[in-house]
């Protein structure tokens, strides 16, 4: 059988076989290419290491180190300029970019061009699925909600579309809550979704941060990325998952037994639905100017905790003090602005942009 790879004989003796473009065969079976998933080949890789080691070496004395041509030299090179490894200087002389500079920009840009063409693939996946499901749903209406009950079922159910989420994450938050707990844990599992460019829009009722020291993690969350609101009630605990499955609990009071919406126009509705508290809710974090005077990190938490509803003996569950010393706080704050009502505290405390 015909074969147009030629035998080669390598600097230390040892005969290799290469293709027609100074390639590595199939048959070679020498230490695979280290810079093969930048799309620098074996062989390429060794031009450019021999140009590493002595760059004013010419094409004919690059191949003669190597036991090649001159041809398989230039066509290496081009490649490597190309990739940008090499740069030009002077008719038939090359100089090596540094590995750093040249070797960096080629992973990023590798990667990058993975991630997009991942990216593409779940697309397809989830257009696929969509078609999938809708065809099912013709045949079968049933298809369009699961009805999950029981604890277990339920948190598996939630971690398995969790960990599947990609873009969006919208919750309307309230108590009870299912397992386990934590400010830590939900710190660490806000940040990790803002960490891979969600867009996390969360609705709480103050029920919901009453949690010793959850309010203050919802702002800090909401200065890192998250776009926190609240609103005195909601109707229901619910979350939105890249706006392609809702989560809803059945039963007010009980999380044990939800429903799973997938796409169709009753999710639309849920989405509307969404929507309709987002714009209504308040912004824990304000968007308004600040001013120089600004009070410490605890007064302005006490300030917004005073600005949604919370008494005093709540906000003092969330700084982990007294009532009478949260109400000495606050007529401190009203003296020195020179106010004397809460309400008057609360307007000034927004116009200010404190909260």
């Amino acid at each position: 059988m015909y074969r147009s790879d030629s035998w080669l004989i390598s600097p230390a003796g040892e005969s290799r076989q290469y293709r027609s473009d100074g390639s590595p065969s199939r048959d070679d079976h020498g230490g695979g290419p280290v810079l093969d998933a930048l799309g620098i080949s074996e062989f390429d890789e060794r031009v450019y290491r021999a140009y590493l080691t002595k760059p004013d070496r010419t094409a004919l004395e690059i191949a003669e180190h190597l036991g090649t041509t001159p041809s398989q030299i230039r066509h290496a090179v081009a490649r490597l300029v190309e990739l940008g490894v090499l740069r030009r200087e002077t008719h038939g002389q090359y100089r090596p970019v540094s590995p750093r500079t040249a070797l960096s920009a080629l992973l990023a840009k590798r990667r990058a061009d993975s991630e997009a063409a991942f990216a593409a693939v779940l697309d397809a996946v989830d257009d696929l699925a969509s078609e999938y499901r809708a065809s099912r749903l013709q045949r079968d209406p049933t298809e369009l909600v699961e009805v999950i009950t029981g604890e277990a079922a339920v948190t598996l159910r939630v971690a398995e579309l969790t960990q599947s989420m990609r873009s969006h994450f919208w919750v309307l938050d309230m108590p009870p809550y299912i397992g386990p707990y934590s400010n830590e844990l939900e710190e660490t599992f806000t940040k990790e979704l803002l960490g891979r460019g969600l867009d996390i829009r969360s609705v709480y009722t103050p029920e919901a941060l009453e949690q010793p020291g959850r309010f203050e993690l919802i702002t800090r969350l909401a200065q890192l990325g998250e776009q926190a609101r609240i609103l005195p009630t909601l109707p229901f605990r619910l979350r939105i998952m890249d706006r392609r499955v809702a989560l809803v609990a059945l039963i007010g009071g009980q999380y044990d037994k939800i429903i799973v919406v997938h796409q169709s126009g009753l999710l639309d509705a849920i989405l509307e639905l969404f929507d309709t508290y987002w714009q209504r809710a308040q912004p824990i974090v304000s968007t308004a100017p600040e001013t120089p005077d600004k009070p410490s990190t605890d007064d302005l938490l006490l300030l917004k905790m005073l600005q949604t509803g919370y008494k005093d003996q709540a906000i003092a569950r969330q700084l982990g003090t007294s009532a009478r010393t949260v109400t000495r706080r606050i007529a401190a704050m009203a003296s020195r602005l020179g106010l004397e009502t809460r309400f008057q505290l609360g307007t000034e405390a927004a116009k200010r942009g404190w909260i």
